[in-house]
């Protein structure tokens, strides 16, 4: 199967928040890029990756990185989330998606759930996990259980990559509220939280799950 770089994006975009621009590179230059109406950094196919980039640093450290970069790089602030794509533990290419910092509004460090009639803020760091189920988002956390608006792929990509993991296509878990990882079956785990709630490693995340965790 033929599937073009600018095709296999268009299909990605709905899992990003709206006007997020994107850039794809090998290992070395960029291959693609597609500039939002809020930002454009002027990325053109071909373009060299430069270092202070999250695109060079996700490259380098092989895994998932999200950072605020500031203007002296692209000649204007951004917040990026670069995805390296790896082969036999080398880095092929990665795939960037990028913010305007008047969008970091989205990328404060609490969530607003709504428990009951009422919606709170609650901060990342008293959030235990979050769990897609019968069409909603509903998070866990110490001051109790509630909804929230964004769907849980919006939600990886704005929660913070050193408290937050995607574990199963249904949920993401705070790791400092896992208790105990038990293995399930074949390559796959079960996470008992801190509160006892039992939650699923899928075999599509574990091989990131374990790298992540280190073990």
């Amino acid at each position: 199967m033929n599937i073009s770089v600018s095709s296999l994006m268009e299909s990605f975009e709905d899992l990003f928040p709206k006007e997020t621009s994107f850039a794809v590179s090998d290992a070395k230059r960029f291959i693609y890029y597609k500039p939002s109406n809020k930002i454009d950094l002027q990325i053109r196919p071909g373009d060299k990756i430069k270092e202070n980039t999250v695109t060079f640093k996700a490259l380098t450290i092989q895994q998932k990185i999200s950072e605020h970069i500031n203007s002296n790089v692209f000649g204007i602030p951004y917040y990026g989330t670069s995805v390296p794509i790896l082969h036999d533990g080398t880095p092929q290419g990665c795939v960037t998606a990028i913010l305007s910092s008047a969008q970091l509004r989205f990328l404060a460090d609490f969530l607003t759930v709504r428990i009951e009639d009422s919606w709170k803020p609650i901060p990342h760091k008293d959030i235990m996990f979050l769990e897609a189920q019968h069409r909603k988002t509903w998070v866990q956390s110490n001051r109790g259980m509630g909804t929230n608006k964004f769907n849980l792929s919006e939600l990886e990509y704005i929660l913070p990559a050193d408290l937050f993991i995607r574990c199963h296509r249904s949920y993401i878990v705070n790791v400092n509220y896992i208790a105990e990882i038990q293995p399930d079956s074949h390559s796959t785990f079960l996470l008992i939280m801190k509160d006892g709630t039992k939650v699923p490693v899928s075999q599509t995340y574990a091989k990131h799950f374990r790298k992540i965790l280190a073990f």
